[in-house]
């Protein structure tokens, strides 16, 4: 058992999959020589030399392209798009290529390709690298979508998007890179479309993601301590699949539901969530469902306005105790 942080799971992750598979790549602007922009692929150049591991020019169609083409003829490339962003400048591979070849061509073509992209606020870098675009993708059938909040779920979800044949978009979460973790030795393999319930409770389900889920149970920890209500945080880590079976549960024991989502309020992953528990789980809930998320508005690169658009630990503990005080 070694406690790892964030970013090094993620080298340690893509490490352990080509060590196991000589078709597994890794290609993307700066992850060879120069670790990536985050540090998160430092060492792989040396252990796998420059034929797996390739430093890209910078051009995210190319790099997408290229690593489809890969996909397609017989390698499990790794992609790294650096800014979730900029994932609009290739919506089209997203869309319409790598999302659509396996059902047009009859599974003839399979595209098992993994789409690594940091994430999210927190880092003060505006509007254009802060995103949270999880919601993006979650939209387009034929992607599978992960965003893991701790090093051992980086690991074990990377080793599950690697070896899945379909292409996979793995959020990482720029200001989670610095948190550590402990990450038991030998192979970890994880599965796609499991949520994990982090913290058990009676009172409240509250769902998160990434960033979100420390929040989530640090406010649950207020709340117990500071009025004695008890909520059950739950890691949703995969959008797509999605594990409903685990939400719905965890509603019919509490009978209350929160989302905290770093996206956007307008779209976001929460709403669709909240649509399917009223569909399948209405008599079992004893309140409306809330969601607290991120306001519908480009975020600040200011820090003191970031901090109150970004939902916090203290916002969404405020929330839940005035929704269930009414």
């Amino acid at each position: 058992m070694a406690e790892l942080s964030y970013r090094d799971a993620v080298a340690r992750g893509i490490a352990q999959e080509m060590e196991r598979d000589p078709d597994v790549v890794l290609l993307g602007e700066d992850v060879a020589k120069a670790g990536g922009v985050f540090k998160a692929t430092v060492g792989l150049l040396d252990q796998f030399g420059p034929l797996r591991v390739r430093d890209t020019p910078i051009s995210e169609q190319a790099i997408l392209g290229a690593a489809m083409g890969a996909a397609m003829t017989g390698l499990r490339p790794i992609a790294e798009i650096m800014f979730s962003d900029f994932i609009a400048v290739c919506f089209d591979y997203f869309a319409n290529e790598m999302s659509k070849n396996h059902y047009m061509t009859a599974g003839q073509i399979k595209c098992p390709l993994v789409v690594r992209t940091a994430n999210g606020g927190g880092a003060r870098f505006g509007a254009q690298h802060s995103q949270s675009v999880e919601n993006w993708c979650m939209m387009i059938p034929g992607l599978k979508v992960v965003a893991p909040s701790t090093p051992l779920d980086v690991v074990g979800l990377m080793a599950a998007a690697v070896r899945d044949p379909d292409p996979v978009i793995f959020f990482e979460h720029k200001t989670l890179y610095s948190t550590k973790g402990e990450v038991p030795d030998g192979e970890i393999v994880d599965t796609l479309g499991t949520a994990r319930v982090v913290r058990p409770g009676k009172d409240a389900t509250i769902l998160a993601l990434a960033l979100m889920v420390p929040h989530a149970v640090a406010a649950a920890e207020q709340l117990k301590a500071e009025s004695g209500i008890d909520c059950e945080v739950i890691d949703v880590r995969s959008l797509v699949p999605l594990d409903m079976k685990t939400i719905l549960e965890s509603v019919g024991r509490t009978n209350h539901l929160f989302t905290v989502e770093e996206n956007p309020r307008l779209c976001g992953w929460g709403g669709e969530i909240v649509s399917i528990v009223a569909e399948e789980a209405f008599y079992s809930l004893d309140g409306q469902p809330v969601r607290i998320t991120t306001p519908h508005i480009p975020l600040p690169s200011s820090d003191i306005l970031e901090d109150m658009a970004i939902p916090s630990t203290k916002r969404i503990a405020e929330t839940i105790l005035r929704t269930l005080e009414q």
